[in-house]
């Protein structure tokens, strides 16, 4: 298959991002576990790992197109200080993430690299879901409040 260098560079842009989220979502996951938030940290924790597997995936693909490829830096991770930040943060930069997948998977598909577009999809496919659970708490958040919604998130355990 010919090395397609725009291809490339998207994947690499998009383990960067992914790599990034991971640190990211694995302090956030560890801060609500902290605070008594174990649902959410449970949740966050499976976003965590969903993402990691995406990563996985990438540095697959990309070794196997082109294995000298070779990650420039990691960015520097913005940790939220309260859950509703969190939230919204998350708003903010899935969409963006969303966008870059759909952008890369028209690359693949130009250069005629089906497989790599199929992976591209399946990975969208797992962070439109991460968006609409992130919008879901949002909304709750919104709804219900702030407090009401931290009081759904605590799994009470008997001693």
């Amino acid at each position: 298959m010919k090395k397609d260098n725009d291809l490339l560079k998207a994947l690499n842009s998009l383990l960067i991002e992914k790599l990034n989220v991971v640190n990211k979502f694995m302090v956030h996951s560890e801060m609500c576990e902290n605070l008594g938030y174990r649902n959410l940290h449970l949740a966050i924790q499976k976003i965590a790992m969903d993402q990691m597997l995406l990563a996985e995936w990438l540095i697959e693909r990309i070794s196997f197109l082109d294995d000298s490829s070779v990650l420039s830096s990691l960015k520097e991770i913005m940790i939220e200080k309260t859950v509703s930040d969190l939230v919204s943060s998350n708003k903010i930069e899935q969409p963006v993430t969303v966008h870059a997948y759909r952008e890369a998977i028209l690359l693949a598909s130009a250069a005629d690299d089906n497989a790599t577009a199929a992976l591209l999809t399946r990975m969208l496919k797992k962070e439109e879901s991460h968006l609409g659970w992130t919008e879901l708490q949002r909304k709750q958040i919104e709804q219900n409040g702030l407090e009401q919604y931290l009081s759904t998130q605590i799994e009470y355990q008997a001693n």
